[in-house]
């Protein structure tokens, strides 16, 4: 008989030495991360660090160990974990009272929670779902630690997730009132904000923020609290991608939105002293470092998304002429004078073609003074553009500076970048034509030339060239699976990169919008259906038929391609959205609508068998139509705005009359002076 007070025998036993190995080892794992690129900086002339020993002699020279968790509390908190994630409380008080047990466990052990590998996930949890007075309680504990627990492995997450909760609760606490901070007086505790937590978090930060860049996990720690004393939005997708690798492991719960849910996707309301602590940090750091230390951590993988929020933060603060001051962070890595032999210009093309360093440049360009931008593109990107263009680095630099660009200037960068939309077509890098293209809508420039380099690169057929933009595929795929035919068209990204340039060719009128419906009307129908059916190129159809200004002629003739079709589309996942759009595109065409709800109603049993089916027979109110077909034919005008309530009648007869009324009046007067007339003359 095995002993019962043995827990799965030797698995148990190699599982509790790993942790032991990596809780001693937490410094060690720390320097052999695999993301860092080793690199030369050199420091006010002197002395050459390589990589990260620059951080060995600027940063902390020990990591506490803060102990092991025994195996009796590892299993409370495991199955603590396991609860929360599967989030199946009967209701909020029993889950509030399991928090509180789970809290009480944990009271003291915080610490060696965090730096867990396996009950670490349990703290995140914990924090996401904790009310404001538990996150304050907590945060207390783990203040004095946040240098260390930053740089940790596991423990890192924990203050990521911590920082995002309490954000809002700073919001709250500045605009709400003074009733909690009174009623802990009274009480006879001493109140503290979660403005003051923040703030002490950044002073014991704040002497090591050159070390804390390029720390592989403290570096995404020091991007969350950036982001939460700015007041940026935390719940943007931009945010989100400079704060998050892509490793990063979404912990949620289940029937519990994610962390997003209790983020901002607006701008936050922050006191004074975070704008106050931003620009010391942001100075703080510029004083310590110089040039060239700066200008190589612009291709650090690990320190280039912090030298990116600050920039940006710099630019995009509300004194901005900070920024133009020679002792900034911006003019440090860009001078004021940037000529073609300049050092910063040659600093800027090293950096257009590295994967690393152009990110900073479209920070750069998207955030720098006008004054400034119009130097550097004078001076660096207008002759390049074309070259720049077919690069697939700087090609996403082009966008950005297509961005910015004036009517006159996007002119010029046309003329230079009509002659590589071939090779841009083959590559499957038509970003580039399709930003061209919306700028040009915007701004009002003339897009012929762009539309004569598309046929040429896509050809002169309509059908041809409409089924090379979206990368159709004929060929049978009957007898593949749903998951595989998906997996294949998200490996196939031309195929959205082509449908996303056929829209923004939709949205411009004139010759580029004809490109596209030309080829739509002379598809056949089977074509047409496969369109209909396939996951990108179905947007494209949808949007033509959506826009306000398409021809009636062209909505009705491409509708009625589709006749004999509407039960298949309407049973498909993807094609039944194209029959929820014909609806609207069929506005003023009660003829159109009432064919479609006959074959509808015809296939009832098959499209109620089917969910999609179920949502177009609700959509298009087919009950309704089944027993009270006048009744829905009067809505159908009705919500077109072809019938008219008892009142705009009422006041229409009474226009029309008061108008004949006053034609024949002036009739009768006209009538009687030119009777006069004649009376006059005999």
């Amino acid at each position: 008989m095995p002993n019962e007070g043995k827990k799965r025998g030797r698995r148990e036993e190699k599982k509790r030495k790993r942790e032991e190995e990596n809780a001693v080892l937490a410094t060690s794992e720390r320097q052999k991360s695999e993301d860092i690129d080793d690199v030369e900086i050199i420091v006010n002339g002197n002395e050459v660090y390589e990589g990260e020993n620059y951080g060995a002699n600027a940063g902390p020279t020990e990591i506490p160990f803060y102990g092991l968790l025994d195996e009796d509390e590892q299993e409370y908190f495991k199955r603590a974990d396991s609860m929360l994630e599967l989030n199946q409380f009967a209701n909020a008080e029993e889950r509030s009272l399991f928090l509180n047990s789970v809290y009480m466990e944990a009271n003291g052990k915080e610490l060696k929670i965090a730096n867990s590998q396996s009950c670490s996930r349990l703290l995140e949890r914990l924090i996401m779902m904790s009310t404001p007075s538990q996150l304050k309680a907590l945060f207390q504990k783990l203040s004095g630690h946040f240098i260390h627990l930053a740089q940790h492995r596991f423990a890192s997450h924990c203050c990521e997730t911590l920082f995002l909760q309490c954000a809002p609760i700073v919001t709250q606490e500045l605009l709400g009132s003074l009733e909690e901070q009174q009623k802990a007086a009274t009480d006879g505790e001493i109140y503290v904000s979660m403005e003051n937590l923040f703030l002490y978090a950044l002073n014991e930060l704040e002497d090591n923020l050159g070390y804390l860049m390029t720390d592989p996990f403290a570096s995404h720690t020091l991007r969350v609290l950036l982001l939460v004393l700015s007041g940026r939005p935390l719940a943007d997708s931009n945010t989100t991608t400079l704060i998050q690798s892509k490793k990063k492991e979404n912990i949620a719960m289940a029937s519990h939105n994610s962390t997003e849910s209790v983020l901002e996707s607006n701008s936050r309301t922050v006191p004074e002293a975070f704008h106050a602590a931003v620009e010391r940090m942001i100075s703080g750091m510029v004083a310590v470092l110089d040039t060239t230390y700066l200008r190589a951590l612009t291709t650090h993988p690990i320190g280039n998304p912090v030298l990116q929020l600050l920039l940006e933060l710099e630019l995009s603060s509300s004194e901005k002429q900070k920024a133009k001051e020679s002792g900034s962070l911006f003019r440090k890595l860009i001078p004021e004078d940037t000529s073609e032999v300049d050092s910063s210009a040659s600093f800027v093309n090293s950096l257009m073609y590295d994967t690393v360093g152009s990110r900073l440049v479209e920070v750069i360009i998207k955030f720098a003074p006008g004054k400034t931008f119009k130097m550097l593109y004078a001076n660096i990107f207008r002759d390049k553009l074309g070259a720049m263009a077919k690069n697939d680095i700087a090609g996403f630099i082009v966008i950005k500076v297509l961005d910015r660009l004036s009517k006159e200037d996007l002119q010029s960068a046309m003329e230079r970048i009509n002659p590589q939309i071939g090779l841009l077509v083959d590559r499957s890098r038509t970003s580039i034509i399709k930003t061209l293209i919306e700028r040009c809508r915007i701004r009002g420039a003339d897009v012929q030339s762009v539309g004569d380099e598309l046929v040429r690169a896509y050809g002169t057929d309509p059908v041809q060239r409409l089924k090379k933009m979206l990368r159709l595929d004929t060929s049978d795929t009957g007898g593949m699976a749903d998951d595989r035919k998906n997996q294949m068209e998200k490996q196939d990204t031309g195929k959205v990169h082509g449908s996303l340039l056929a829209q923004s060719m939709l949205e411009t009128p004139g010759v580029l919008r004809e490109l596209i419906t030309d080829g739509l009307l002379e598809m056949d129908t089977t074509t047409l259906v496969l369109v209909a059916k396939d996951r990108a190129a179905s947007r494209m159809l949808q949007c033509s038929l959506a826009y306000s200004d398409q021809t009636v002629i062209f909505r009705r003739v491409l509708i009625q391609r589709f006749f004999g079709h509407i039960a298949d589309l309407a049973t498909d996942v993807i094609g039944s959205h194209v029959v929820d759009e014909f609806w609207a595109a069929s506005k003023g065409l009660t003829f159109i609508r009432e064919r479609i709800a006959a074959e509808i109603l015809e296939n009832e049993v098959l499209l109620r068998e089917s969910f999609s089916g179920r949502a177009i027979w609700r959509n298009w109110k087919m009950d309704v139509f089944k027993t009270k077909r006048g009744e829905w034919i009067f809505r159908a005008k009705e919500l077109d705005g072809q019938v008219k309530t008892g009142i705009e009648a009422a006041r229409k007869k009474f226009a029309d009359t008061s108008r004949i009324n006053k034609r024949g009046a002036r009739a009768k007067k006209q009538s009687g002076a030119n009777a006069l007339a004649v009376a006059t003359v005999t």
